[in-house]
């Protein structure tokens, strides 16, 4: 394909994915799409035109919604992060732990692992 040839990216499985994860980061903030666009500072129907398939966010645009979604942009692509939101939470709740908390904070989280497994 030579370079004057624009593809089209809006049906890939990629675009696809980004549309997906900025609903599910929007339902799980309880957010309208109309309520979405207008704290990015856009018009109401931006984020419904994401969710349609009419466009995609900008890299300024994605970062700042990794921003607002107090997400770090690595995250928002680990398809194995289910809620990235309070991923980032937990972690950032870490932080100030000393390594005993830590230590006893990780052996919950094994205990917590295996008894989803039975």
């Amino acid at each position: 394909m030579d370079r004057n040839t624009k593809r089209n990216i809006g049906a890939s499985p990629i675009a696809n994915f980004i549309r997906e994860k900025i609903t599910q980061l929007r339902l799980d903030k309880g957010l309208s799409e109309y309520k979405l666009s207008l704290d990015l500072g856009h018009n109401k129907s931006y984020i419904q035109n994401i969710s349609l398939g009419r466009g995609l966010p900008s890299m300024s645009e994605f970062i700042y919604m990794c921003d607002y979604f107090d997400i770090a942009p690595k995250d928002f692509f680990d398809e194995d992060i289910k809620n990235p939101i309070n991923v980032q939470k937990a972690i950032d709740g870490t932080k100030a732990l000393n390594d005993k908390d830590l230590e006893a904070l990780i052996l919950l989280i094994y205990r917590l692992n295996n008894a989803q497994k039975m």
